[in-house]
């Protein structure tokens, strides 16, 4: 059998890599009665094959053709995460993935580029550490944006907040992210004082599995080190130029953490498109949520119809304009993502602008206005 080497010690059984009755009733409903069947877990997604842990260690792993045969989007393809059904032919010197096994939660980016699919960065993830850095003042939108994602996702979300001891106050750092990060866990870390990394570690219990988003340079690599307990991760220096990070780790993996749990590192996110957000904007911003409910008009928008609870929470000074904007950036960018790929949606948008400008033509016959 080819299985691959590993520098991670790989036990006989999946129960460590977070294997329960629930994923093994899933994989008795997607198989049929082939006895050469078994379970893995894709430790890392590479081009054309994955690395995936088995009962037998880890192997080389490729869709099989009856898969590919099934595909409707790149989404569908085995990311970081997934427990897969797998088996070998005789004769075949990889694995064949027949089966990936329904999601339990999936941390999806919309692609930077102009393609409208997405892209799973992470699959049957628990926990998501959205990991900001606070030498400085906290971006506190990118926070909101990430935390919308993990929300999304179906993962339980932990905001991370990194080099506290570069920080000129600490605790008003935290207490800012508080404001925006409403029932998420707020945790400060320090690599020099080790701070904070005990109660990191405390989420990576056993059959947990975490994942650490979060931009460059915001120490992800230094907090991997700090939970696995050694140098696992190359770290390295923000350039001096800009302050800017630079992109360590280049690759999704699963790493055991010593005393229980898995950890997925992703590589530094610099732009975080968004793909999907028809759960998570209301849980990433559930007082405006709350909020909209005073609304006079189910449909509110939030900006000018007269009876808005929203906007007369920002007259009270009970909500701040920077976050009701935040809100709407998230909207619309999730309303363009979803018309990139839903047809109806494209086809409405353009009716509705065409009435719109119809009726700036009537207007103008009317009035005599003929424009610049």
């Amino acid at each position: 059998m080819n299985v691959i080497p590993s520098e991670t010690p790989v036990s006989d059984s999946l129960e460590i890599y977070g294997w329960s009755d629930r994923w093994s009733a899933l994989f008795d409903a997607v198989g049929s009665d082939d006895p050469a069947r078994y379970p893995g877990r894709v430790v890392r997604a590479d081009r054309g094959s994955v690395l995936a842990v088995t009962r037998h260690g880890i192997e080389r792993a490729r869709l099989s053709a009856s898969l590919r045969k099934r595909w409707a989007s790149s989404l569908d393809m085995p990311a970081t995460g997934d427990w897969l059904s797998m088996n070998r032919p005789i004769g075949h010197e990889s694995a064949l993935i027949d089966a990936i096994l329904p999601r339990a939660s999936a941390f999806t980016r919309g692609d930077p580029g102009d393609s409208s699919e997405g892209q799973v960065l992470a699959a049957n993830v628990d926990v998501v550490f959205v990991v900001h850095p606070i030498e400085g003042d906290p971006n506190l939108r990118r926070i909101e944006r990430e935390l919308a994602l993990a929300w999304e996702s179906g993962a339980t979300p932990v905001v991370v907040l990194t080099k506290a001891d570069l920080s000129a106050d600490p605790e008003a750092a935290r207490s800012a992210v508080e404001q925006v990060a409403l029932g998420v866990d707020v945790v400060l870390t320090s690599a020099v004082s080790d701070g904070g990394a005990e109660t990191v570690r405390a989420y990576a219990r056993t059959g947990v599995t975490v994942a650490l988003i979060g931009p460059s340079g915001a120490g992800k690599s230094t907090l991997v080190n700090a939970l696995l307990g050694e140098l696992r991760q190359a770290t390295r220096e923000v350039r001096l130029g800009d302050g800017k990070g630079r992109h360590t780790t280049v690759t999704r993996e699963l790493i055991l953490v010593p005393g229980g749990g898995v950890l997925m590192d992703t590589p530094g996110l610099r732009a975080v498109a968004v793909h999907d957000l028809a759960s998570g904007l209301d849980a990433a911003f559930p007082d405006i949520a709350e909020l909209a409910l005073l609304c006079r008009f189910r449909d509110c928008t939030h900006k000018d119809e007269p009876g808005c609870g929203v906007v007369a929470a920002i007259e009270a000074q009970a909500l701040s304009a920077e976050r009701l904007a935040s809100y709407h950036k998230l909207q619309r960018e999730a309303v363009v993502a979803a018309m990139k790929t839903d047809a109806r949606l494209r086809a409405e948008e353009v009716r509705k602008w065409k009435i719109i400008h119809k009726s700036v033509r009537g207007h103008d016959k009317r009035t005599g206005f003929k424009g610049a």
